[in-house]
């Protein structure tokens, strides 16, 4: 059986909140999504990462783009990154990219659906929602202390 997680992280990946700030955002997370429908399956985890860690779209995928030189990216390449990051996550996101050789970080590469790296997560498995909207966004933003951005992940 497979999953949707739908994923807020800070926009900066090393950014952690404090109490308050998640205990601020979990209320309105979960009347965003525990209100949609009835609620059933749905499971949201607030999950605190030790190291930046990536956030990845799983099979939901389909493309990255280099900023550099705009061509693609091999994603066998990035299932490597993430699994030779797996246990240890990431102390730079800087990297060579390997279709132009060029330098450029993690974060900025074009994810064809989003993905991210951080060091705080709020994990929404099986969300009756595909995604937050702009506003929704930014008030989970404001709660949290910093703005942040989602990743939806078919696992």
């Amino acid at each position: 059986m497979s999953d949707e997680v739908l994923s807020i992280i800070p926009s900066d990946p090393r950014w952690h909140p404090d109490r308050d700030g998640v205990d601020r955002v979990m209320a309105l997370v979960e009347d965003l999504t525990l209100g949609v429908a009835d609620g059933v399956g749905v499971e949201i985890d607030v999950i605190r990462h030790e190291v930046v860690t990536a956030v990845d779209s799983g099979g939901n995928l389909e493309r990255i783009g280099c900023p550099l030189c705009r061509a693609a990216i091999d994603t066998e390449w990035w299932g490597d990154l993430l699994e030779a990051h797996r246990d240890d996550g990431f102390t730079t996101l800087a990297v060579e990219v390997p279709c132009c050789g060029g330098s450029t970080t993690l974060d900025v590469l074009d994810y064809d659906w989003p993905c991210g790296f951080a060091r705080f997560e709020i994990a929404i498995w099986n969300p009756e929602r595909l995604w937050f909207s702009e506003a929704e966004l930014t008030a989970l933003g404001e709660r949290l202390g910093h703005p942040v951005k989602q990743i939806r992940a078919h696992i």
